[in-house]
């Protein structure tokens, strides 16, 4: 007997407003699926009224015994009722007689399958299979069909939603890119002209020095001259020169040390400026973390513990305004998940920082092991993935060897609440952010992960374990001669 419940059931095209709520992750069950069904046993003129009763309907599916057998499209139907005698063989006999001529391979998909997988499988089909309908299985036991048109009308329109969102994100990356440009362009300015003043207190501290210390002898020189005189003790009462003298050495002292923690400061923001540089510059990897570590100070100085272990790395040919940008990126994303748990007792957030030279054929060369180790800061666990010390300082020598498989490894992690994977997933996409409205761009690490791969060629992984913590390692590969390499 013919399943009267769906032939009964109205068939409905997607419309216009179905079509503009479909994303870039739209399934199949989202669009139009079709669902009469016909036994083998049932005669072949239920097909004829049901296809002429329903014209948008792209066939029917054939059960026997209430199992998926598989499916006549109309386009079949019809170019087989409409030869000689194909009327009388097919409409007053079983379907199986006409379903033993019609049948074709089906293309099955599950409902929950992307529109634009299903889409460009389907169109790898043969010329003759091209404009079949495609069977959707909604349920291990329910099948219904998918007409090929909707589903090419959908993905053309999951096709524009891209192009506008890829010309929203390239926008978006472009006006990122100028307001950056355009502040390292300041940043170096201010740098500048806070550096002539800088660079005069810093170069007359010295002779403040050696004029405070000639005046002090001078005034002893005096005093013992000219021996005691009751003005001259009442002089030196009033002024309290006792403690003038003490603490004129201090306060000199404290301005020395200022200047330089202030030349500190200008050296890295004229370091972080190189945003818009257009040639690889040799760098020290060290200097431009340190130097973005001195910028966030303000952001690491409530409670975050900075752990470093810098190997011996040669110096790189990189773009280092972005590097940094990287780093800077990496780090603030840590600080804020350490800032969610900071409060917990008995917790001490820490980032640590690591940098060597490993040897690798294809730059992934930590196991998940390795990275709980570092994150949890069990060295004794965590065998050294190269033979360079930890002193930190320029080694050519640390280059030298594998240099054709040699990468450049910086591993900055946190002991943090870690990242689910459903989050680990998405990343690095553009715009997507976990943080709350206006403090969150979805920009950093999309951009970062570009600096990275595209820009210097190299490799961002992430490892991260819920409630373990998380750590990215930035790859740079390099090539070079013996005592160099450069980024190729």
């Amino acid at each position: 007997m013919l399943n009267t419940s769906c032939v009964e059931r109205p068939v409905q095209p997607i419309s216009e407003a179905d079509l503009g709520e479909l994303c870039l992750d739209s399934t199949l069950q989202q669009l139009s699926l079709y669902d009469f069904q016909v036994e083998a046993t049932d005669w072949g003129m239920q097909i004829a009224q049901m296809l002429e009763s329903n014209p948008l309907l792209p066939g029917v599916i054939v059960t026997h015994q209430s199992e998926f057998a598989g499916m006549i499209s109309r386009r079949r139907f019809l170019e087989f009722i409409s030869r000689p005698f194909g009327r009388e063989l097919f409409l007053k006999r079983p379907v199986s007689a006409l379903y033993r001529f019609a049948e074709t391979e089906s293309l099955i998909f599950p409902s929950n399958t992307l529109i634009v997988d299903a889409a460009r499988k389907s169109l790898l089909r043969s010329k003759e299979l091209l404009y079949e309908p495609i069977v959707v299985q909604v349920s291990p036991q329910t099948y219904s069909l998918l007409d090929v048109h909707e589903l090419l009308v959908a993905q053309s329109n999951i096709h524009e939603l891209a192009t506008k969102l890829l010309r929203q994100q390239t926008q978006s990356q472009l006006i990122q890119t100028e307001k950056l440009a355009s502040l390292g362009q300041m940043v170096a300015g201010v740098a500048h002209e806070i550096r002539n003043p800088l660079t005069c207190i810093s170069g007359n501290i010295g002779f403040l020095f050696n004029y405070s210390k000639d005046i002090m002898d001078l005034l002893s020189a005096y005093e013992h001259i000219v021996g005691d005189s009751e003005k001259f003790d009442e002089l030196k009462k009033n002024i309290e020169f006792d403690f003038l003298q003490k603490d004129w050495v201090e306060i000199l002292k404290s301005m020395k040390v200022s200047s330089e923690r202030l030349t500190e400061l200008v050296t890295s923001l004229h370091t972080f400026s190189h945003m818009d540089e257009t040639h690889l510059k040799q760098a020290n990897i060290h200097e431009c973390i340190d130097s973005t570590l001195l910028i966030m100070k303000n952001r690491l100085k409530y409670g975050i513990e900075v752990v470093k272990s810098y190997g011996d790395l040669p110096l790189v040919k990189c773009y280092s305004g972005q590097l940094s940008q990287v780093f800077m990126n990496i780090v603030s994303n840590a600080i804020d998940a350490l800032e969610e748990v900071k409060g917990e007792t008995g917790f001490v957030p820490a980032i640590t920082i690591e940098t060597e030279v490993i040897d690798s054929s294809d730059g992934d060369c930590v196991s998940s092991e390795l990275i709980q180790n570092y994150v949890r800061g069990d060295r004794q666990n965590a065998k050294p993935l190269s033979s360079a010390s930890q002193n930190g300082d320029f080694c050519p020598e640390a280059g030298e060897k594998n240099q054709n498989n040699a990468w450049i490894a910086i591993r900055i992690a946190d002991n943090g609440p870690g990242i689910p994977p459903e989050i680990q997933r998405r990343i690095f996409e553009t715009f997507f952010t976990t943080k709350p409205a206006g403090k969150g761009t979805g920009l950093g690490l999309a951009i970062t992960h570009q600096i990275v791969t595209q820009k210097h060629k190299g490799k961002l992984n992430l490892h991260s374990t819920p409630g373990t913590g998380t750590e990215f390692e930035i790859l740079l590969p390099l090539i070079g001669s013996n005592k160099s390499y450069q980024i190729c």
